[in-house]
This record gives structure tokens, C-alpha cells and sequence, in this order.
């Protein structure tokens, strides 16, 4: 009885609830979003984000202003503009290419400009923005965070069906009158709002790893797109919850080192799984007149 009172002790502490709270519900977010972003080939789309966070928060902090104002505006506007620049012959990754040393470079004109001209009440909100900080996440803060990416999820799995026919056969969806467009900047948006979510959880530097690796992985066990979808929030969900309770085991690790140790386990633990080769559906038969072919419906 006593050991099992030790074991459930770290789970009564308020900053291991609100981390379990916001990191379940962002992790399922990035688990959905990721599924979509190695589908349409836009990783790399993740990876700018990633930066632009940082750039973002520190812009904000620098002129007055809460970070996370800061992390929604430049993410979900660089979101779009990539939507908007990228998608005339498909570029994504030559325009985002483009644009990153220059965002790397006033990411870091905004921490000088932050440290230098205001108060550093808040001296540790650069390094919180690159590695997360997930276990200083207030009450207020956790339950905002777990909304928002409850919303991501709510919309992720109504549009799941027409983006994934977007996704699959543009031209045909176009046809079908999928607003193949509108779906792509919206779900821009959604990438947007959940990379400045999932800052808060790993960090700047490794929230492409959050948005990836479950995503690749789930990629690599099942083809079937809907199971790959859920089964990559699961993956997340599962990953987040095995960070936290090593990062709490050992204090020395940081969660979001644990979350993303976790993540690239997982990962790599695919790579050694072989999946069968699915027969194919239309096998050639043999006609009467003895020519191999597809027989016609």
C-alpha cells in the first residue's frame, strides 16, 4: 500500500496535472495535423514554423506584448503566406527555403532588442520558447492550452474527409467542387495554431519532432489514411505521457528531451518492421483469345 502511495504521489502535484492536461490535448492536436503534413509532403513547412515561433515570441516581448500573442500571429500569418506563395506550381520548399535565414536573423534582432530596452522580468522567456516549459504551465495557462488544441482536434476531424480527397486527387476533388483551396489555407491556419501550442510543450527546436515523428510512424505501420490518423494521435498522446513520467522519475531530464527520446524510439522501432506487400486488386487475366489483360466492367 505505502509503495503504491509513492508511485501516485508525483500525480497530486498541481504542475505534473496541468502538464498532463495540456501535453495529452496538444499531443493529440500535433498527432492529427502531423498525419497531414507528411500526407501532403509539408514537412518542411513545419520545420519553417518552428523557427518563426521563436521569432514570434520574442518579437511580441520586445515591443510589450504577451508572447503568445506573439506565437499565434507569426505562425498562422507565415502559415498562410507560405499557403499563398507556394501552391502556384508547388515551390513549398524553395519559398520557405527563401525566407529562413532571414527569420532565423530577426529572431535573434528581437531577443537583443528585448534584453537590452525592456525589463528582464521575464528573463528565461528565450530559452522557455526553445525548449518548452511545459511543467511552469499555470492552471489558466494548461486549461487554455488543452481548449485550443481540443478545438484543433474538433477541426481536424471535420475536415478530415475533404482534405484527405484534396490531399489524394486535387484535380478531381476540384472537380467533385471540394474547395480544394480554402481547405489548404485552412488547414495552414490549423498548422499554425497548433505549432504555437506544441511551443509550450517541446519547444521551437524540437517541434518539428512532435509534429513528425508520430505522424512518420504511424505512416509506416498502416496505409489505411483514417487508422494512420488515429493511430498517429495515439502515438503522441502515448509519447507525451512517456516524457512526462520520465522526465518526472529523473529530474535531470527535461520533458521535452523525454517527449522527443520517446518519439524518436518509436520511430525508429518502425524502421524494423516489415509490412506485406499488399496483393493487388486488378490482377491480369487471361481472355479468350488468349492476350493478358484487365478484364473490362
Amino acid at each position: 500500500m505505502t509503495t503504491l502511495l509513492t508511485a501516485s504521489a508525483p500525480l497530486v502535484q498541481p504542475f505534473l496535472q496541468h502538464a498532463v492536461l495540456a501535453g495529452t490535448a496538444i499531443a493529440a492536436a500535433s498527432g492529427l495535423v502531423g498525419h497531414f503534413l507528411v500526407l501532403r509532403a509539408q514537412i518542411f513547412t513545419a520545420d519553417a514554423l518552428s523557427h518563426v515561433t521563436l521569432t514570434g515570441a520574442m518579437g511580441a516581448l520586445a515591443f510589450g506584448y504577451d508572447l503568445r500573442i506573439g506565437l499565434f500571429v507569426s505562425t498562422v500569418g507565415i502559415a498562410l503566406l507560405f499557403g499563398t506563395l507556394g501552391r502556384k506550381a508547388r515551390p513549398d520548399d524553395v519559398v520557405i527555403g527563401s525566407v529562413f535565414s532571414w527569420v532565423l536573423g530577426l529572431g535573434a534582432f528581437f531577443i537583443t532588442l528585448y534584453t537590452t530596452s525592456r525589463s528582464t522580468t521575464n528573463g528565461h522567456a528565450g530559452v522557455s520558447v526553445l525548449f518548452g516549459s511545459i511543467f511552469g504551465l499555470s492552471a489558466g495557462n494548461a486549461t487554455l492550452a488543452a481548449l485550443v488544441a481540443a478545438g484543433i482536434c474538433l477541426l481536424m476531424l471535420l475536415i478530415a474527409r475533404p482534405l484527405l480527397f484534396a490531399t489524394l486527387d486535387e484535380a478531381v476533388a476540384a472537380a467533385r467542387g471540394v474547395p480544394v483551396r480554402t481547405l489548404g489555407f485552412g488547414f495552414l491556419a490549423l498548422t499554425g495554431i497548433c505549432a504555437a501550442e506544441a511551443t509550450q510543450a517541446v519547444g521551437s527546436l524540437l517541434l518539428l519532432g512532435l509534429l513528425a515523428a508520430p505522424a512518420g510512424a504511424a505512416a509506416r505501420l498502416t496505409d489505411r489514411p483514417y487508422a494512420a490518423l488515429a493511430l498517429s494521435a495515439l502515438l503522441a498522446v502515448l509519447e507525451m505521457w512517456a516524457g512526462l513520467a520520465a522526465s518526472c522519475a529523473i529530474s535531470q531530464v527535461p520533458p521535452s528531451f523525454a517527449i522527443m527520446t520517446a518519439a524518436t524510439a518509436v520511430y525508429a522501432a518502425t524502421l524494423l518492421v516489415r509490412r506485406p506487400v499488399a496483393a493487388t486488386r486488378l490482377r491480369p487475366r487471361t481472355g479468350p483469345t488468349g492476350i493478358r489483360g484487365r478484364t473490362a466492367r
